[in-house]
């Protein structure tokens, strides 16, 4: 199974960033999909997860109204779309596969991981 994330890239405070996770070895209909992101020396938090038919979807508080998740099926392939973004935003971006069931904001609920992007925001 291989995720490979994309988009990343350094933006001011307030502008806009698209990330793709394009995966396969794994029929990717089947399973949900999470994004989390980890700033130096941080742990890797939770940000927002899709359930595997794009049925529905969960935002941590701190992007809630800023972040949409989305998946197309066909492609393969999970997005998060960042608006308003903010410096507290910073860090390398994963995506990862939801291989367990359980709490979507757990990283011990998600089986195969993506390299990272790194998203950096100016103030």
């Amino acid at each position: 199974v291989q995720l490979q994330a994309s988009g990343g890239g350094l933006v001011q405070a307030g502008g806009s960033l698209r990330l793709s996770c394009a995966t396969s070895g794994r029929t990717f209909s089947s399973y949900g999909m999470g994004w989390f992101r980890q700033a130096p020396g941080k742990e890797r938090l939770f940000v927002a997860a899709i359930t595997w038919g794009g049925s529905s979807t969960y935002y941590a508080d701190s992007v809630k109204g800023r972040f949409t998740i989305s998946r197309d099926n066909a492609k393969n392939t999970v997005y998060l779309q960042m608006n308003s973004l903010k410096p507290e935003d910073t860090g390398v971006y994963y995506c990862a596969t939801k291989g367990y069931n359980g709490a979507n904001d757990y990283t011990e609920r998600y089986d195969y991981w993506g390299q990272g992007t790194q998203v950096t925001v100016s103030s």
